[in-house]
């Protein structure tokens, strides 16, 4: 195996297989490498931790046909160190590989394994993709990612529920004190049994897509393939029943707030600073005209004070402040409406203008 390519050009395809291969300590070697496939004028680079998986091509110049899998880590660490420009690989005997610039006199090597032994990537051929505008996609990875659960108990709830009601595409997550809702509307209506998603292939999706075009799905009992830009990226699916999120939704609230969403954010990155870092609850108080937030702990407190669009008696909630400030840091708009029935239920959160989302979140007890 021997050829040459831009060493930018490649760094940037390993960084990213970097984030999905098993880290060095897991035991299983041959996870912590990427598998290089060269043939005709191609490079091939796959990277699995078997769960996710990711495959690109890049052009190269080959001289001699050829697969090898070399250790990630250290890959990546010799392409960051050498300038731009064009570099020679080849593979020789007895599992070295050689990474050499031609605009120097260098050499390095570094051991490689079998590309015979590189675990095989779960296949998409018979798959029926479709297409949703990447926008589109990566808004609604933005807007429920951060609420799903971490508790490997609820692993159920450790991805984003994906599915299709009536023609829209909806993705929901929670993590049973907290929920996160999305609609889009594709151009074409598919049709799929809902599935979850985890969390690790949604955020490679948002930070590798463009956000220019489509991205291609597919979905089976097992897999979600996916397709946009020069990238291919695969996950097994979360086996389990999701939450019935529909029975969290208040069919009605009868009292709104309006608030500047900036407003907000400023007062909560001021008192959140001194809140109790393992409950993280904040106090709010509405009183006509004006919202106040208070948190406190240990070794001090703060209050802030900012106008809202409220009228009525006053009313105290408790919320845990990463309820709050996470939603709010997806928001665009420049106000935001919160509504509620009763200030121990479920709070909602929307976008002052009309939007496809929301976020509810449930109250902490204030004493």
């Amino acid at each position: 195996m021997k050829f040459t390519c831009e060493k930018d050009t490649l760094l940037k395809e390993i960084a990213i297989a970097q984030e999905i291969v098993a880290k060095s300590g897991s035991g299983l070697s041959i996870l912590s490498t990427v598998l290089l496939v060269a043939e005709e004028k191609t490079l091939s680079i796959k990277a699995t931790d078997l769960k996710v998986s990711f495959e690109t091509k890049i052009p190269v110049a080959v001289a001699v046909a050829g697969s090898v899998a070399v250790f990630c880590d250290r890959f990546l660490g010799i392409l960051k160190n050498q300038p731009s420009g064009e570099i020679e690989f080849e593979e020789k005997e007895n599992n070295v590989f050689t990474i050499k610039p031609l605009f120097e006199e260098t050499e390095l090597w570094m051991k490689t394994l079998s590309a015979a032994d590189f675990p095989e990537i779960p296949s998409c051929e018979n798959e029926t993709f479709f297409d949703v505008s990447q926008k589109d996609f990566i808004e609604m990875i933005a807007q429920t990612l951060f609420a799903i659960s971490h508790d490997i108990s609820r692993y159920f709830m450790n991805g984003v529920y994906f599915e299709q009601e009536e023609g829209k595409l909806i993705m929901v997550a929670t993590d049973g004190r907290r929920l996160s809702y999305i609609a889009k509307q594709p151009e074409n209506a598919v049709d799929f049994a809902p599935v979850i998603i985890p969390d690790k292939v949604l955020n490679l999706i948002r930070k590798l897509a463009s956000g220019e075009g489509n991205l291609s799905l597919a979905l089976n009992e097992k897999n979600a393939f996916f397709s946009f830009d020069n990238q291919k990226l695969s996950t097994a699916l979360i086996e389990g029943s999701f939450p019935n999120y529909r029975k969290v939704i208040p069919e009605k609230q009868t009292k709104t707030v309006t608030i500047k969403r900036e407003d907000l954010n400023e007062a909560l990155k001021r008192v959140s600073s001194l809140v109790d870092q393992k409950v993280r609850r904040i106090f709010l108080t509405l009183e006509n005209g004006a919202l106040v937030l208070k948190s406190e702990n240990e070794v001090g407190g703060g209050t802030a004070k900012i106008s809202c669009d409220y009228e009525g008696e006053e009313t105290a909630f408790a919320m845990n402040s990463l309820h709050l400030t996470e939603p709010l840091r997806e928001m665009r708009d420049a106000s935001l409406v919160m509504e509620y029935t009763d200030p121990g239920k479920a709070v909602t959160l929307r976008s002052g203008e009309p939007r496809d989302f929301f976020h509810i979140v449930m109250p902490m007890q204030t004493d």
